[in-house]
């Protein structure tokens, strides 16, 4: 989950619906932005957060009883073996893409555990297989990988409140084309990106997310139970390009 505090208690956007939120951010990118197989890019994108863990016991919330954001929460392989399982059956360009972001999420691990370092090692052979099969160089794999990077980078921008004050620049990360971009908030709400890289000149997008008046919870099932009542609401975000 990604936990914002508001006034009225605790925001609580799932992981699931910030890769919606990035897929919709790729699907507006220009014709030379995109990559090749772009439907599966997308479908890539929009779920490299799938398979989150099930929690069990107080696996959810922090020691103070409060909803954990998953910046709080220790990195296990779990999530990762099952996402890379289940892509598998969807193309070879879905795995590769996800591959790669499992191997950029994890590669700190190397060498800390036996099962890192295997999970790691089985990555890069199951993109080496993905790469030859597909008739692709390293080169134009990693340049596809900067599309998901970049998406995911800005959607948690969003999602987690990032944007700084007084129309300051943000800069999200290098674009496939190799530039960096950046993004900043004007006085009216509206968003710039620049350079701008979308094919429309203005687009809307917008992250399903719930609010939790209750503070403290004894355990992940109650958690889950009040999640389960609040009723979704939506958040919305227009880019411009001038």
């Amino acid at each position: 989950m990604i936990v914002n505090t508001v006034p009225q208690g605790w925001e609580i956007i799932y992981q699931q619906a910030h890769g919606v939120l990035a897929a919709q951010l790729a699907y507006h990118l220009k014709p030379d932005l995109q990559s090749p197989h772009w439907v599966e890019t997308i479908i890539a994108i929009a779920n490299h957060d799938n398979r989150q863990k099930t929690w069990r016991g107080k696996d959810g919330l922090t020691p103070a009883g409060a909803p954990a954001d998953f910046t709080l929460l220790p990195t296990t392989l779990e999530q990762a073996r099952a996402l890379m399982h289940a892509v598998r059956f969807q193309s070879r360009w879905v795995a590769l893409l996800t591959s790669m972001h499992m191997s950029f999420l994890y590669e700190g691990q190397r060498g800390k555990h036996k099962s890192a370092t295997a999970f790691l090692d089985e990555q890069k052979a199951l993109q080496r297989t993905c790469r030859q099969h597909l008739g692709i160089s390293r080169k134009e794999a990693e340049r596809a990988y900067a599309i998901m990077q970049w998406c995911d980078r800005l959607s948690l921008i969003l999602c987690r409140n990032e944007l700084p004050a007084d129309a300051r620049a943000l800069e999200i990360t290098a674009g496939p084309d190799g530039k960096a971009y950046f993004v900043r908030q004007l006085q009216n709400s509206e968003l710039r990106v620049e350079p701008w890289p979308f094919a429309p000149e203005q687009l809307r997008v917008q992250v399903e997310y719930r609010v939790l008046a209750q503070l403290q919870f004894r355990n992940d099932l109650e958690l889950a139970q009040a999640l389960h009542g609040a009723r979704p609401q939506y958040r919305e975000w227009t880019l411009g390009a001038s």
